[in-house]
């Protein structure tokens, strides 16, 4: 399984194009010539990039589910919707099509933050307002969902 550590802010050009940041191109190094896959979040406003070899991880999941099950069909049908193949070119950027761009709300100050196996790419206004929210107590949130008493 990939790690990936670390956020950073970057700046997107007039083409959508983004800078892979050193401390995260470093990370990616061994698995860089694979390729990625670049789709919409489910939760959020945002978009995640996954490794090849996660992606393929998480494809493998979905291809057990049951096609003759509508809502498998359809789940898949919405979950795959603007799935892109993007590579890192030569000067170390990725290519943001418009329509995940215009998805995310991403213009031109980005947040690129590990997300375990992936990793999420914001408009950096959306992503502080999402880390920063009232409505999200963290420290509730981590016994809620860290907190069970098994030791297992």
């Amino acid at each position: 399984m990939t790690n990936l550590i670390g956020s950073y802010e970057v700046k997107a050009d007039a083409k959508a194009r983004v800078m892979i940041p050193s401390g995260l191109k470093k990370q990616i190094q061994p698995i860089l010539n694979e390729g990625f896959i670049l789709k919409k979040s489910i939760f959020q406003e945002c978009l995640e990039l996954y490794p090849m070899n996660e992606w393929n991880k998480e494809a493998e999941s979905l291809s057990k589910l049951n096609r003759f099950k509508k809502e498998n069909s359809d789940f898949i049908r919405v979950f795959m919707s603007g799935v892109r193949s993007v590579e890192i070119d030569s000067a170390g950027r990725i290519q943001i099509p418009k329509e995940l761009a215009q998805y995310a709300k991403i213009k031109k100050n980005l947040v690129i933050s590990s997300s375990l196996n992936r990793m999420e790419i914001w408009d950096k206004d959306v992503y502080y307002k999402v880390l920063n929210s009232p409505d999200v107590d963290f420290g509730e949130l981590a016994e809620k969902v860290m907190g069970s008493d098994s030791t297992s």
